[in-house]
C-alpha cells in the first residue's frame, strides 16, 4: 500500500532535488561519504542478453570527467594489463541528488569469446579504477553455481551487507548474484542517494566482477500523485543508470524486464509492480508465454518481486497468480525466486506441505518451486498458512540461497545469515524431462518463528503483521 504521507517527498526525488525537503529533512549514512569524486565508484556488471557474447558495465563520477571510458583486454597470467588493452566509449547521463551532481556512464561490451576471463578498467577524472576480471558464459551449457538474494532495502550496509559478504564467501565462485527486488528502500529512512552508496558498499568491488540479475521490486519505484489526485509509479532516476540490463524485455518496460540464457539456464525477469499496479499485466503475460514457449533452455528460472504465494500478507498476489501460475506449470518452470513479504517460504504445492510429502514419497513429478527469501533486517510475521503451506518456513531469519546447476539436478541451499544451513532441496530430471523434489539433508534446525513477543533468538519479536 503507497502511504499517503511520503507522496510529497516522493515527487521532491522524482525530479532530483538537490537537497533533501527543508520540512522532514532525510537522515544520511553515517559521516556522509557518498557524494561523487574523481574516481569512479558503483561499478556494477550486468550479464547480455548472451552473455558468452555481451555484458555491460556501469560506474559513477563527479562531473569532471565527461567522456566514458573503459580499457578492456582478455585477461593475462602477468601484469601488463595496459598494453594489452583497448578503449571502449559509452554513454552518460547525470544525477543532481542530496550528495550533488553526478555522472553516471555505461558501456556496453559486445564480440565478447565465450567462457574466457576479461579484465578493465574505468576512469574518472582523478584517474582509472583498479582493474576488475570478469569471465563471460560459456556458449553451450556448463555447471555453474549462483546465488540469489531476497530483499536487501533497510540498513543495507550496517546488517543486510552480513548477509551478502557471507553468500560470496559460501560460494567458491559464483557465477551471478539474483536479487528479487527491493534492493533499497527510498523511503524515509536514509537519503536515496546514500542508500545506493550503501547497496554499493555492501558488496563492493564483486558487484563489477560478477554480473548481477536484479529484478526491480515496489521500492525502486517511487510514489507519487497524478494532477487528478490518484496514486502514481514512477521508476527511481537510479535505476536505468545504476543498471544496464538487456534490451529485450516488454515494451514499455525494457528498464525492468528481459529475459537472459546463461550456460543452459533462462532468467526470465518480470516486472511485479507495474504488472499490479501500472496495467502491464496483460503484455508482460504474454511475453511471459513466449519466453517460455520459445526457450532452449534446460532449465528456466523466473524472478520476480510479489510473490505468488505468500508467507507474510493476508492473500496470495491473486492477479499474478491467475495470470502467470498456469504458464509457469504448463511450460515446466523449475524455480520462481521472488521477494517482498521479508519471510522465508519454500512452495512445492499449493495443497500444503502434507499433500508435498505425500507426493514425493510416491514419486510424483513436483514442480514449480516457489521461493521467497529475505537478506535484510526488516522482518514480517507470518501468516496463518505459512506453517501449513510451504514445504519450510522461516521467520525474523536473514537468509542467502546458493543454487548449483548441473546437468540433471539443481541442488538448493538456504542459509541464514550466520552461515547455518536452513534448508536444502535438489531437483532432479529424470529421463522423460520430469522434476522430482529430495530433500537429502534429514537433521536441518527447527523452523524459526516467533512465539508471542519472543522472537526465535530469545529477544523480542521485531516482526510487524502485513
Amino acid at each position: 500500500m503507497i502511504r499517503p504521507t511520503l507522496l510529497a517527498l516522493a515527487l521532491f526525488s522524482v525530479i532530483n532535488s538537490a537537497a533533501a525537503s527543508p520540512a522532514s529533512p532525510l537522515p544520511h549514512s553515517p559521516g556522509t561519504p557518498y557524494a561523487a569524486s574523481g574516481l569512479a565508484d558503483r561499478i556494477v556488471l550486468t550479464p547480455g542478453a548472451n552473455p558468452a557474447r555481451e555484458m555491460a558495465v556501469t560506474f559513477r563520477t563527479d562531473t569532471h570527467q565527461q567522456a566514458s571510458q573503459l580499457q578492456l583486454a582478455v585477461a593475462l597470467d602477468g601484469p601488463q594489463l595496459a598494453k594489452a588493452a583497448h578503449t571502449l566509449e559509452g554513454t552518460q547521463l547525470s544525477l543532481d541528488t542530496e550528495n550533488g551532481p553526478a555522472l553516471y556512464h555505461q558501456v556496453r561490451l559486445h564480440d565478447l569469446q565465450p567462457d574466457t576471463a576479461y579484465v578493465y578498467r574505468v576512469k574518472g577524472a582523478e584517474g582509472w579504477s583498479e582493474w576488475l576480471q570478469f569471465r563471460t558464459a560459456a556458449e553451450t551449457f556448463k555447471p555453474f553455481s549462483f546465488i540469489y538474494m531476497g530483499d536487501v532495502q533497510n540498513d543495507i550496509l550496517s546488517l543486510a551487507s552480513r548477509s551478502i559478504r557471507q553468500a560470496l564467501r559460501s560460494v567458491a565462485n559464483p557465477a551471478l548474484i539474483v536479487h528479487a527486488g527491493d534492493l533499497v528502500s527510498q523511503r524515509d529512512d536514509l537519503v536515496h542517494d546514500d542508500q545506493w552508496g550503501e547497496w554499493n558498499q555492501a558488496g563492493g568491488y564483486n558487484y563489477g566482477m560478477i554480473p548481477q540479475v536484479v529484478a526491480i521490486g515496489n521500492h525502486e519505484y517511487l510514489d507519487g500523485t497524478h494532477p487528478d489526485g490518484s496514486e502514481s509509479r514512477t521508476l527511481s532516476p537510479h535505476w536505468n543508470r545504476q543498471f544496464a540490463l538487456p534490451d529485450n524485455g516488454v515494451p514499455g518496460l525494457k528498464n525492468t524486464t528481459y529475459v537472459m540464457d546463461y550456460q543452459g539456464v533462462r532468467f526470465i525477469v518480470l516486472d511485479g509492480t507495474a504488472a499490479l499496479d501500472m496495467g502491464t499485466l496483460a503484455e508482460q503475460t504474454k511475453w511471459l508465454e513466449n519466453s517460455l514457449k520459445n526457450s532452449p533452455a534446460r532449465w528456466n528460472i523466473v524472478v520476480n518481486h510479489q510473490p505468488v504465494f505468500t508467507c507474510a500478507r493476508p492473500e496470495d498476489t491473486e492477479p499474478l497468480k491467475a495470470a502467470w501460475k498456469p504458464l509457469f506449470e504448463r511450460y515446466k518452470v523449475d524455480l520462481v525466486l521472488q521477494g517482498h513479504d521479508h519471510c522465508y517460504s519454500r512452495v512445492t504445492s499449493e495443497a500444503g506441505r502434507a499433500a508435498s510429502r505425500a507426493d514425493r514419497a510416491s514419486g510424483k513429478v513436483q514442480g514449480p518451486v516457489y521461493m521467497v527469501s529475505v537478506a535484510g533486517s526488516k522482518m514480517y510475521g507470518l501468516n496463518d498458512r505459512a506453517h501449513l503451506q510451504p514445504d519450510r518456513s522461516a521467520e525474523e531469519t536473514q537468509l542467502y540461497q546458493t543454487i548449483d546447476v548441473q546437468n540433471s539436478r539443481l541442488e538448493v541451499r538456504s542459509y541464514t545469515a550466520a552461515g547455518k544451513l536452513y534448508d536444502a532441496f535438489d531437483l532432479e530430471r529424470d529421463a522423460q524431462n520430469r522434476n522430482h523434489l529430495s530433500e537429502p539433508v534429514k537433521s536441518l534446525p527447527a523452523e524459526r518463528a516467533c512465539t508471542g513477543t519472543a522472537g526465535p533468538d530469545g529477544y523480542p519479536c521485531s516482526s510487524r503483521g502485513k
